[in-house]
């Protein structure tokens, strides 16, 4: 492939990618932060339980999959897309400039 093919490709994936994550901004709801509103996993009944089920590591990992989740929700989700966007456009950049190495015969095959 050309330099200038490459850099069109690259050019519409983070074209196509930003565009995406800022209409996912755009539309993207506030997030509700009512005082009434109460998170079940913040109660020290909750992290307790959690610690006594499973340690420590199950109260870290419990934490990290709250975390993870809300990436994929309102205006996380934006940011992760434009992060995936930019990663994605960068490894196919390094691929394209970078074709693998030929693969040799292996021993006995002519």
């Amino acid at each position: 492939m050309n330099r200038r093919r490459i850099n069109r490709i690259s050019a519409l994936l983070l074209f196509l990618g930003l565009a995406s994550a800022l209409v996912i901004s755009v539309l993207a709801d506030r997030p509700d932060d009512s005082p009434f509103r109460s998170d079940p996993r913040a109660e020290k009944r909750y992290l307790r339980d959690l610690r006594t089920i499973g340690g420590k590591g199950n109260e870290v990992a419990a934490e990290f999959q709250d975390w993870f989740a809300a990436q994929w929700r309102g205006q996380a989700l934006a940011r992760t897309v434009a992060l995936l966007t930019v990663a994605v456009t960068l490894a196919y950049r390094f691929l394209a400039f970078n074709p693998a190495l030929p693969v040799e015969p292996s021993v006995g095959e002519d």
